[in-house]
């Protein structure tokens, strides 16, 4: 089994630096990262020339949790964090981003958050 992880701990690192190495968030067009974990899902702009993040919104903080409904699916979720994020994102005055997808793929949750960012008025 060890073995087996230490193989997808790879893989997975190897997709990371494929992505990045073409994505670089400046402060005119930060960059959009996403992560996500069984439960939730984690958003952040962020900075890459002085290394500082703008703005974060995830499916467990406090600000996005009274926002959200409690039967509501995953994705779902996700789509209402994008639309919080871009929400806040625009108020600071971030027009347009660089969507990082990280390690995963564009699909189910991860879509849904760029859709959500996006229909709430980010450019990417």
């Amino acid at each position: 089994m060890a073995d087996k992880n230490i193989v997808k701990s790879k893989k997975a690192t190897r997709r990371r630096q494929r992505v990045r190495k073409r994505i670089f968030g400046t402060p005119h067009c930060p960059r959009l990262t996403v992560a996500k974990s069984l439960k939730n899902v984690f958003a952040q702009i962020v900075d890459d020339v002085n290394h500082v993040t703008l703005v974060a919104a995830a499916s467990n903080s406090k600000t996005v949790t009274g926002e959200l409904k409690s039967d509501i699916t995953k994705t779902q979720q996700a789509f209402e964090v994008g639309k919080i994020l871009a929400r806040i994102a625009r108020e600071k005055g971030i027009e347009s981003v660089v969507f990082d997808r990280n390690i995963s793929r564009y699909h189910g949750r991860v879509k849904a958050l760029a859709e959500g960012a996006r229909k709430g008025g980010l450019k990417f």
